[in-house]
């Protein structure tokens, strides 16, 4: 078995309407382990360095505004094929248009506030776990 880590991050509408604990319960039971968990409000400055990336794309301030709004939950998560399974357990963007039984039908009000925040690649997944999870940042 090989195992590979992904990142997610419970976002603060679904902390803020108390899915947290269903959202990790969704987790666990797609056979993900936790290996790091942190509850924290991030800054404007925080999100805006998370999501640096989106910069120059004309959702970023609101994305920030938006990730600072509220607190998060911040997991790193393992499982065999962990970014590719975790994309599908959490569903499409929009809610509208993810498969029913997935996070984000379950759980997401819309594509802005759609519940939580999935790496899309495995060095996307080792970057991000270590903005917020030290043991997991690679140079």
């Amino acid at each position: 078995m090989n195992k590979t880590t992904t990142f997610t991050m419970i976002k603060p509408d679904a902390v803020i309407n108390n899915y947290t604990g269903k959202i990790i319960d969704h987790v666990l039971n797609a056979g993900f382990s936790i290996q790091a968990m942190k509850y924290i409000w991030l800054t404007a400055e925080q999100a805006g360095s998370f999501y640096a990336v989106h910069a120059a794309r004309p959702f970023y301030n609101d994305l920030v505004s938006y990730m600072s709004s509220g607190p998060i939950v911040a997991i790193v998560l393992e499982k065999e094929n962990a970014v590719e399974d975790f994309r599908k357990t959490i569903g499409a963007t929009d809610p509208q248009k993810a498969e029913p039984g997935t996070i984000r039908n379950l759980y997401a009000k819309s594509i802005e506030a759609n519940a939580v925040h999935g790496s899309d690649s495995d060095e996307n997944a080792q970057i991000e776990a270590g903005f917020f999870f030290s043991q997991f940042e690679r140079f």
